[in-house]
Protein backbone atom coordinates (compact mmCIF):
# COMPACT_ATOMS: atom_id res chain seq x y z
CA UNK A 1 0.00 0.00 0.00
CA UNK A 2 2.60 2.45 0.72
CA UNK A 3 4.23 1.51 -2.32
CA UNK A 4 1.23 2.72 -4.57
CA UNK A 5 0.58 6.24 -2.87
CA UNK A 6 4.46 7.13 -3.17
CA UNK A 7 4.41 6.58 -7.09
CA UNK A 8 1.50 8.92 -7.75
CA UNK A 9 3.32 12.13 -6.18
CA UNK A 10 7.11 11.10 -7.27
CA UNK A 11 5.35 11.08 -11.02
CA UNK A 12 3.35 15.16 -10.16
CA UNK A 13 7.04 15.72 -8.71
CA UNK A 14 9.02 15.06 -11.87
CA UNK A 15 6.35 17.01 -14.23
CA UNK A 16 6.52 20.56 -11.95
CA UNK A 17 10.20 19.77 -12.41
CA UNK A 18 10.23 19.44 -16.19
CA UNK A 19 7.78 22.04 -16.61
CA UNK A 20 9.92 24.61 -14.38
CA UNK A 21 12.67 23.23 -16.29
CA UNK A 22 10.82 24.30 -19.83
CA UNK A 23 9.72 27.88 -18.22
CA UNK A 24 13.20 28.88 -16.89
CA UNK A 25 14.77 27.82 -20.25
CA UNK A 26 12.06 29.97 -22.19
CA UNK A 27 12.84 32.54 -20.18
CA UNK A 28 16.24 32.38 -20.36
CA UNK A 29 16.11 31.92 -24.16
CA UNK A 30 13.96 35.29 -23.79
CA UNK A 31 16.34 37.07 -21.99
CA UNK A 32 19.16 36.24 -24.53
CA UNK A 33 17.26 37.36 -27.19
CA UNK A 34 16.40 40.47 -25.61
CA UNK A 35 19.97 40.51 -24.25
CA UNK A 36 21.69 40.77 -28.06
CA UNK A 37 19.27 42.85 -29.31
CA UNK A 38 18.72 44.96 -27.17
CA UNK A 39 21.10 45.05 -24.61
CA UNK A 40 24.11 47.00 -26.19
CA UNK A 41 21.91 50.15 -27.20
CA UNK A 42 20.00 50.13 -24.38
CA UNK A 43 23.44 49.84 -22.06
CA UNK A 44 24.94 52.66 -24.76
CA UNK A 45 22.02 54.86 -23.78
CA UNK A 46 22.38 54.82 -20.16
CA UNK A 47 25.47 54.99 -20.31
CA UNK A 48 25.35 58.12 -21.70
CA UNK A 49 22.13 59.35 -19.86
CA UNK A 50 19.98 59.22 -22.19
CA UNK A 51 18.33 56.11 -20.85
CA UNK A 52 15.80 54.22 -23.41
CA UNK A 53 13.46 51.73 -21.84
CA UNK A 54 13.86 47.98 -22.46
CA UNK A 55 10.25 48.02 -23.36
CA UNK A 56 10.73 51.01 -25.22
CA UNK A 57 12.85 49.21 -27.46
CA UNK A 58 10.38 46.39 -28.07
CA UNK A 59 8.25 48.99 -29.01
CA UNK A 60 10.27 50.26 -31.61
CA UNK A 61 11.74 47.27 -32.89
CA UNK A 62 7.46 45.68 -33.94
CA UNK A 63 6.78 49.39 -35.00
CA UNK A 64 9.54 49.05 -37.35
CA UNK A 65 11.70 51.78 -36.23
CA UNK A 66 15.47 51.53 -36.46
CA UNK A 67 16.28 51.34 -33.23
CA UNK A 68 20.16 52.44 -33.22
CA UNK A 69 19.26 55.64 -35.38
CA UNK A 70 16.59 56.83 -32.57
CA UNK A 71 19.10 56.04 -30.12
CA UNK A 72 22.24 57.48 -31.32
CA UNK A 73 20.23 60.69 -32.19
CA UNK A 74 19.01 61.14 -29.02
CA UNK A 75 22.36 60.58 -27.09
CA UNK A 76 24.10 63.34 -29.70
CA UNK A 77 20.57 65.63 -28.52
CA UNK A 78 21.31 64.94 -24.76
CA UNK A 79 25.14 65.25 -24.57
CA UNK A 80 24.11 68.84 -26.41
CA UNK A 81 21.73 69.74 -23.93
CA UNK A 82 19.19 69.49 -25.83
CA UNK A 83 16.19 67.48 -24.26
CA UNK A 84 14.42 65.33 -26.39
CA UNK A 85 12.64 61.80 -25.76
CA UNK A 86 13.02 58.65 -27.98
CA UNK A 87 9.11 59.27 -28.34
CA UNK A 88 9.51 62.44 -30.20
CA UNK A 89 12.25 60.95 -32.38
CA UNK A 90 10.02 57.85 -33.31
CA UNK A 91 6.69 60.06 -34.41
CA UNK A 92 9.21 62.12 -36.61
CA UNK A 93 10.77 59.13 -38.72
CA UNK A 94 7.34 57.02 -38.75
CA UNK A 95 6.02 60.93 -40.29
CA UNK A 96 8.55 60.11 -43.01
CA UNK A 97 11.10 62.88 -41.70
CA UNK A 98 14.99 62.49 -40.95
CA UNK A 99 15.86 63.09 -37.38
CA UNK A 100 19.25 62.95 -37.83
CA UNK A 101 18.52 66.45 -39.89
CA UNK A 102 16.34 67.68 -37.06
CA UNK A 103 19.18 66.76 -34.51
CA UNK A 104 22.12 68.45 -36.34
CA UNK A 105 19.83 71.65 -37.01
CA UNK A 106 18.74 71.71 -33.65
CA UNK A 107 22.25 71.70 -32.49
CA UNK A 108 23.00 74.44 -35.25
CA UNK A 109 20.57 76.74 -33.56
CA UNK A 110 21.86 76.22 -30.38
CA UNK A 111 25.45 77.11 -30.81
CA UNK A 112 24.60 79.77 -32.60
CA UNK A 113 22.16 81.42 -30.51
CA UNK A 114 18.93 80.74 -32.45
CA UNK A 115 15.73 79.91 -30.57
CA UNK A 116 14.56 76.99 -32.61
CA UNK A 117 12.03 74.23 -30.86
CA UNK A 118 11.41 70.71 -31.18
CA UNK A 119 8.36 70.83 -32.84
CA UNK A 120 9.69 73.70 -35.74
CA UNK A 121 12.35 72.02 -36.52
CA UNK A 122 10.73 69.10 -37.56
CA UNK A 123 7.97 70.80 -39.39
CA UNK A 124 10.85 72.51 -41.56
CA UNK A 125 11.66 69.19 -42.35
CA UNK A 126 9.14 67.59 -43.05
CA UNK A 127 8.23 70.92 -45.52
CA UNK A 128 11.41 70.21 -47.61
CA UNK A 129 10.84 66.81 -48.14
CA UNK A 130 11.06 65.76 -51.77
CA UNK A 131 13.77 68.64 -52.31
CA UNK A 132 17.00 69.44 -52.50
CA UNK A 133 16.94 71.40 -49.16
CA UNK A 134 17.14 70.44 -46.04
CA UNK A 135 16.10 71.67 -42.19
CA UNK A 136 20.33 71.60 -41.96
CA UNK A 137 20.33 74.04 -44.84
CA UNK A 138 17.66 76.38 -43.28
CA UNK A 139 20.03 76.72 -39.99
CA UNK A 140 23.32 76.98 -41.85
CA UNK A 141 21.49 80.40 -44.47
CA UNK A 142 19.88 81.27 -40.87
CA UNK A 143 23.72 81.86 -39.55
CA UNK A 144 25.67 82.05 -42.60
CA UNK A 145 23.60 84.30 -45.07
CA UNK A 146 23.85 83.52 -48.52
CA UNK A 147 24.02 85.17 -51.95
CA UNK A 148 21.42 84.78 -54.75
CA UNK A 149 21.89 86.47 -58.11
CA UNK A 150 19.20 88.23 -59.83
CA UNK A 151 18.76 87.32 -62.33
CA UNK A 152 19.27 83.56 -61.76
CA UNK A 153 21.41 82.36 -64.46
CA UNK A 154 19.83 79.05 -65.02
CA UNK A 155 16.40 81.07 -66.37
CA UNK A 156 18.92 81.94 -69.43
CA UNK A 157 18.83 85.96 -68.78
CA UNK A 158 21.94 87.41 -67.44
CA UNK A 159 20.62 90.80 -66.97
CA UNK A 160 17.60 92.60 -65.74
CA UNK A 161 16.52 95.67 -68.86
CA UNK A 162 14.72 98.69 -67.97
CA UNK A 163 14.06 101.52 -69.98
CA UNK A 164 15.09 105.19 -68.32
CA UNK A 165 12.45 108.44 -68.92
CA UNK A 166 14.95 109.44 -71.80
CA UNK A 167 14.19 106.11 -73.65
CA UNK A 168 17.73 104.36 -73.19
CA UNK A 169 17.68 100.97 -72.14
CA UNK A 170 19.60 100.14 -68.94
CA UNK A 171 20.85 96.77 -67.94
CA UNK A 172 21.45 95.49 -64.72
CA UNK A 173 22.41 92.69 -62.41
CA UNK A 174 21.91 92.58 -59.29
CA UNK A 175 23.29 89.95 -56.13
CA UNK A 176 20.75 89.61 -53.25
CA UNK A 177 22.13 88.80 -49.56
CA UNK A 178 19.12 86.61 -47.88
CA UNK A 179 19.06 85.09 -44.44
CA UNK A 180 16.21 82.19 -43.69
CA UNK A 181 13.74 83.26 -41.47
CA UNK A 182 12.96 79.88 -39.83
CA UNK A 183 9.60 81.92 -37.97
CA UNK A 184 8.46 81.71 -41.95
CA UNK A 185 10.19 79.48 -43.46
CA UNK A 186 7.02 76.76 -43.56
CA UNK A 187 4.48 78.55 -45.76
CA UNK A 188 6.75 80.98 -46.94
CA UNK A 189 7.75 82.13 -50.70
CA UNK A 190 10.68 80.35 -51.77
CA UNK A 191 13.76 82.43 -53.49
CA UNK A 192 11.71 82.58 -56.68
CA UNK A 193 9.56 85.03 -55.78
CA UNK A 194 12.30 87.24 -54.03
CA UNK A 195 14.08 87.03 -58.05
CA UNK A 196 11.00 88.06 -58.89
CA UNK A 197 10.07 90.67 -56.79
CA UNK A 198 13.85 92.53 -56.55
CA UNK A 199 13.65 92.44 -60.83
CA UNK A 200 10.62 94.49 -60.60
CA UNK A 201 12.23 96.80 -58.40
CA UNK A 202 14.82 97.25 -60.54
CA UNK A 203 12.72 97.61 -63.77
CA UNK A 204 10.85 100.34 -61.60
CA UNK A 205 13.61 102.21 -60.23
CA UNK A 206 15.36 102.72 -63.65
CA UNK A 207 11.90 103.93 -65.26
CA UNK A 208 11.92 106.39 -62.72
CA UNK A 209 14.90 107.54 -63.62
CA UNK A 210 15.14 111.01 -65.70
CA UNK A 211 18.22 109.50 -67.61
CA UNK A 212 20.29 106.37 -68.31
CA UNK A 213 22.94 108.58 -66.72
CA UNK A 214 21.07 109.40 -63.80
CA UNK A 215 21.65 105.34 -63.15
CA UNK A 216 25.27 104.87 -64.20
CA UNK A 217 26.46 107.91 -62.08
CA UNK A 218 24.38 106.42 -59.12
CA UNK A 219 23.99 102.45 -59.10
CA UNK A 220 23.01 102.80 -55.47
CA UNK A 221 19.89 104.60 -55.89
CA UNK A 222 18.41 101.70 -57.58
CA UNK A 223 19.46 99.12 -54.71
CA UNK A 224 18.13 101.89 -51.63
CA UNK A 225 14.87 102.02 -53.35
CA UNK A 226 14.20 98.50 -54.04
CA UNK A 227 15.52 97.58 -50.47
CA UNK A 228 13.08 100.07 -48.97
CA UNK A 229 10.02 97.95 -50.10
CA UNK A 230 10.18 95.71 -47.92
CA UNK A 231 10.15 92.73 -51.06
CA UNK A 232 10.94 90.10 -47.69
CA UNK A 233 7.36 90.19 -46.80
CA UNK A 234 5.59 86.78 -46.69
CA UNK A 235 8.54 85.03 -47.79
CA UNK A 236 10.87 82.86 -45.81
CA UNK A 237 14.03 84.95 -46.13
CA UNK A 238 14.99 88.31 -44.62
CA UNK A 239 16.83 90.35 -47.18
CA UNK A 240 20.11 92.19 -45.79
CA UNK A 241 21.52 94.01 -48.68
CA UNK A 242 20.70 94.24 -52.01
CA UNK A 243 24.11 94.98 -54.57
CA UNK A 244 24.31 95.87 -58.57
CA UNK A 245 26.91 93.77 -59.17
CA UNK A 246 26.75 95.71 -63.41
CA UNK A 247 24.97 98.20 -65.11
CA UNK A 248 25.77 98.39 -68.83
CA UNK A 249 23.86 100.75 -71.34
CA UNK A 250 21.47 98.85 -73.87
CA UNK A 251 19.69 100.29 -77.01
CA UNK A 252 18.10 103.32 -77.76
CA UNK A 253 14.29 102.33 -77.31
CA UNK A 254 12.93 105.52 -77.92
CA UNK A 255 14.40 106.29 -80.96
CA UNK A 256 13.72 103.24 -82.07
CA UNK A 257 10.29 103.20 -80.95
CA UNK A 258 9.82 106.66 -82.92
CA UNK A 259 10.97 105.42 -86.15
CA UNK A 260 8.62 102.25 -85.88
CA UNK A 261 6.33 105.16 -85.55
CA UNK A 262 7.61 107.50 -88.21
CA UNK A 263 7.71 104.37 -90.24
CA UNK A 264 3.91 103.34 -89.48
CA UNK A 265 2.76 106.79 -90.38
CA UNK A 266 4.51 107.18 -93.63
CA UNK A 267 2.67 103.78 -94.53
CA UNK A 268 -0.92 105.50 -93.36
CA UNK A 269 -0.12 108.45 -95.18
CA UNK A 270 1.14 106.69 -98.41
CA UNK A 271 -2.38 104.95 -98.14
CA UNK A 272 -4.05 107.43 -97.91
CA UNK A 273 -2.51 109.40 -100.54
CA UNK A 274 -2.81 106.09 -102.73
CA UNK A 275 -6.98 106.52 -101.68
CA UNK A 276 -6.70 110.26 -103.15
CA UNK A 277 -5.03 109.18 -106.15
CA UNK A 278 -7.51 106.20 -106.87
CA UNK A 279 -10.34 108.50 -106.44
CA UNK A 280 -8.75 111.15 -108.68
CA UNK A 281 -8.35 108.93 -111.62
CA UNK A 282 -11.85 107.73 -111.08
CA UNK A 283 -13.17 111.44 -111.55
CA UNK A 284 -10.89 111.88 -114.53
CA UNK A 285 -11.84 109.00 -116.00
CA UNK A 286 -15.50 110.08 -115.25
CA UNK A 287 -14.59 113.58 -116.96
CA UNK A 288 -13.38 112.06 -119.71
CA UNK A 289 -16.40 109.79 -120.29
CA UNK A 290 -18.63 112.67 -120.13
CA UNK A 291 -16.70 114.62 -122.68
CA UNK A 292 -16.69 111.38 -124.86
CA UNK A 293 -20.61 111.69 -124.16
CA UNK A 294 -20.80 115.41 -124.97
CA UNK A 295 -18.97 115.14 -128.05
CA UNK A 296 -21.70 112.39 -129.29
CA UNK A 297 -24.14 114.54 -128.41
CA UNK A 298 -22.20 117.73 -130.58
CA UNK A 299 -21.90 114.96 -133.93
CA UNK A 300 -25.60 114.10 -133.59
CA UNK A 301 -26.30 117.70 -133.61
CA UNK A 302 -24.14 118.71 -136.42
CA UNK A 303 -25.66 115.13 -138.25
CA UNK A 304 -28.99 117.58 -138.08
CA UNK A 305 -28.06 120.22 -140.16
CA UNK A 306 -27.87 119.10 -143.64
CA UNK A 307 -31.58 117.43 -142.54
CA UNK A 308 -32.61 120.63 -141.43
CA UNK A 309 -31.50 122.79 -144.26
CA UNK A 310 -33.31 119.61 -146.94
CA UNK A 311 -36.60 120.72 -145.33
CA UNK A 312 -35.91 124.38 -145.28
CA UNK A 313 -35.34 123.95 -149.60
CA UNK A 314 -38.91 121.31 -149.76
CA UNK A 315 -40.95 124.30 -147.43
CA UNK A 316 -39.30 127.00 -149.64
CA UNK A 317 -37.87 128.41 -146.65
CA UNK A 318 -34.59 128.90 -148.28
CA UNK A 319 -33.74 129.61 -151.76
CA UNK A 320 -30.92 129.40 -153.90
CA UNK A 321 -29.08 132.71 -153.40
CA UNK A 322 -29.40 131.84 -149.69
CA UNK A 323 -27.79 128.69 -150.38
CA UNK A 324 -24.87 129.78 -152.35
CA UNK A 325 -24.45 132.88 -150.35
CA UNK A 326 -23.46 130.44 -147.13
CA UNK A 327 -21.64 128.51 -149.30
CA UNK A 328 -19.65 131.81 -150.06
CA UNK A 329 -19.14 131.98 -145.91
CA UNK A 330 -18.10 128.72 -145.30
CA UNK A 331 -15.58 129.01 -148.32
CA UNK A 332 -14.54 132.32 -146.41
CA UNK A 333 -14.16 130.94 -143.31
CA UNK A 334 -12.38 127.98 -144.25
CA UNK A 335 -9.44 130.17 -146.20
CA UNK A 336 -9.11 131.88 -143.37
CA UNK A 337 -9.05 128.81 -141.30
CA UNK A 338 -6.38 127.62 -143.53
CA UNK A 339 -4.49 130.54 -143.20
CA UNK A 340 -4.36 130.59 -140.14
CA UNK A 341 -3.03 126.93 -139.63
CA UNK A 342 -6.33 125.41 -138.01
CA UNK A 343 -7.54 121.89 -139.31
CA UNK A 344 -10.77 122.17 -136.98
CA UNK A 345 -13.72 122.86 -139.31
CA UNK A 346 -15.36 126.45 -138.53
CA UNK A 347 -18.53 125.48 -140.51
CA UNK A 348 -21.49 123.45 -138.49
CA UNK A 349 -21.63 119.44 -140.57
CA UNK A 350 -18.07 120.04 -142.30
CA UNK A 351 -15.20 117.58 -141.14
Amino acid sequence: MKLLSVTPLAQVSDMIGVVTFGIITVMALVIAVLVINFFGVWIRALVARAPVSILSLIGMRLRRVPIAMVVDNRITAMKAGIQITSDQLEAHFLAGGSPAHVVIALIAARKAGIFLEFDRACAIDLAVKGTNKSVIEAVTTSVNPRVIDCPNTASGKATIDGVAKDGIAVKARARVTVRTNLDRFVGGATEETIIARVGEGIVTAIGSAESYKDVLENPDRISKTVLAKGLDSGTAFEILSIDIADVDVGENIGAKLQTEQAEADKRVAQAKAEVRRAAAVAAEQEMKARVQEMRAKVVEAEAQVPMAMAEAFRNGNLGVLDYMRMQNIQADTQMRGSIAGSDKPSTPGQK
